[in-house]
């Protein structure tokens, strides 16, 4: 009995890390139009919008902008505050580049600040605007 128990328990030590992993993720999933872009000062036109797409299966991401696509990896610390990603490129214009980003997660909207210049920290808040390299977008859930 004891070592079924030993089991058990090895075998939810073994599986809570995926399973907060997936929570980590479950939001996210799924596919994203963005409805408002904003680098530096300057806001996104409704044809470049139109234009971009995010889709997150897992923790792989997909961004595609006209026919261009940049794939890579996401990780995530929703505890953070605010929650915080760190998008890593694997394919595209980002391979072999991490950027540090902020994200919120409200009904089927998400609102992501990336961190765009060579040297940067995490933002600490949503802003974009004069010395900042900082991409704001907010996506709209695709149903």
């Amino acid at each position: 009995m004891a070592y079924l128990r030993t089991l058990i328990l090895t075998g939810f030590v073994l599986f809570a890390p995926a399973l907060a992993f997936a929570d980590d993720f479950k939001e996210l999933q799924g596919t994203w139009n963005p409805t408002l872009g904003m680098l530096g000062n300057q806001q996104f036109s409704p044809d470049q919008l139109k234009a971009m797409r995010l889709q997150i299966k897992g923790n792989n991401y997909e961004v595609t902008v006209g026919n261009e696509s940049d794939k890579g990896t996401l990780k995530v610390d929703p505890k953070a505050k605010p929650a915080a990603m760190d998008i890593i490129g694997t394919n595209g214009p980002n391979k072999g580049k991490t950027i540090l980003a902020i994200y919120e997660v409200k009904n089927d909207y998400l609102r992501v600040c990336y961190a765009l210049s060579d040297d940067a920290k995490r933002p600490a808040e949503f802003k974009a605007g004069g010395t900042d390299a900082n991409l704001i977008v907010v996506y709209k859930k695709v149903k």
